[in-house]
């Protein structure tokens, strides 16, 4: 399994407070299934702007030299939806914005505080047509889409791909999240499960548990397809389906 959402880089944002916690969180995922984890700190955001690349980097082979090479490591960012992340996506090294292990995949938040003037189907729409691949990260736990599965379907069709956290379908956020992350799946609008992991115990690494439910509940080819098939794609950077039918 490949994990594309994972807090650790030590002491950068609010995920692995610290080298030797970031070690053990990589280490737990290799240990529950993963070969492969993306390093994604939180970037453009007023409390971790996170944009030297250089400083991300020298992080990322920190990590790996505590870990080793199991699980592979790569090197990506969750970024903050702003009214200048065009112009950022414009300008990738003097912006520092990191697309996921190098490829034309981005994973991207958008704010829990509302949408405000922010059109997310017309966003997803000019990422692809300057040839980006636009994740949005948890969309369970964005008020604004979480309350508009409409909305989800309009920016699904406009080419944004959907990432949902491994705790929401195995209920660890309560019943309400479950039901609606498994509608999501249910329905063809998630395209990748990650652990979006912070720690080793609230918020932990690992997919095997989420792999085991979406096995039972939608068969084995869906989960693979969630956590392993198409997570490589973003790794051989090549596109997949647009709807997880």
């Amino acid at each position: 399994m490949i994990d594309i959402h994972a807090h650790v880089l030590p002491s950068i944002d609010d995920g692995a407070e610290n080298l030797k916690i970031a070690a053990a969180m990589c280490r737990f995922a290799a240990d529950d299934g993963c070969t492969a984890l993306l390093a994604t700190p939180h970037q453009r955001t007023p409390s971790w702007w996170n944009c030297d690349p250089r400083k991300l980097q020298r992080d990322l082979d920190e990590v790996r030299a505590e870990v080793g090479d199991t699980p592979r490591l790569y090197l990506g960012g969750e970024i903050r939806v702003d009214a200048s992340l065009l112009e950022a996506l414009g300008d990738i090294e003097g912006s520092g914005v990191q697309p996921l292990a190098g490829s034309r995949y981005l994973l991207l938040e958008l704010s829990r505080r509302g949408l405000g003037r922010l059109d997310p189907e017309a966003l997803a729409h000019e990422l692809r047509l300057l040839g980006w691949r636009p994740i949005f990260a948890h969309p369970e736990f964005i008020p604004d889409l979480s309350a508009s599965p409409r909305l989800i379907e309009k920016m699904a069709r406009s080419g944004a791909l959907f990432q949902l956290t491994a705790m929401s379908l195995t209920g660890g956020y309560g019943r309400k999240i479950q039901r609606f992350s498994e509608k999501l799946v249910a329905d063809g609008l998630v395209h990748f499960v990650a652990s979006d992991a912070h720690d080793l115990t609230r918020r932990p690494p690992g997919l095997r548990k989420v792999h085991d439910a979406l096995s039972r509940k939608f068969g084995r080819d869906r989960a693979d397809q969630l956590t392993m098939k198409n997570p490589g794609a973003i790794l051989a950077n090549r596109p997949i389906e647009a709807s997880a039918n």
